[in-house]
């Protein structure tokens, strides 16, 4: 049951996501074009599978993109808020479909399931 709520949690902030970057008036050609963008933590892997695991996990933790937001009300920037609702965008389908935070064991190993 817990692995199925944490799917429904990511389809609905996925949902809550594009649903506000709609209200903020984002360009949608920009939400296509960075929308596989934290993806790049993947390259942490480059290095060695410990490095890999914080950076791909530094990329899909909802602590920072949330920080964009918090930063983009403060300063009243669309810019920073489409970009963190964007960011949650990805990471929220990222734990739809499964994946989710890595341990350092294995890029397979995530705290959702074996990928």
């Amino acid at each position: 049951m817990p692995k199925v709520l944490l799917h429904l949690e990511g389809l609905v902030f996925f949902i809550t996501a594009v649903y506000f970057y709609s209200l903020n008036g984002g360009s949608w050609w920009l939400f296509i074009f960075l929308i596989l963008t934290p993806d790049i933590g993947m390259l942490g892997y480059l290095f060695n599978r410990k490095i890999g695991a914080v950076v791909y996990n530094l990329f899909h933790t909802f602590s920072v993109s949330v920080l964009f937001l918090l930063i983009g009300f403060l300063v009243d920037s669309q810019t920073l808020l489409s970009l963190g609702l964007i960011w949650i965008a990805h990471i929220s389908i990222d734990r739809f479909i499964g994946y989710g935070l890595k341990y350092d064991a294995s890029f397979k190993d995530t705290h959702i399931q074996r990928v």
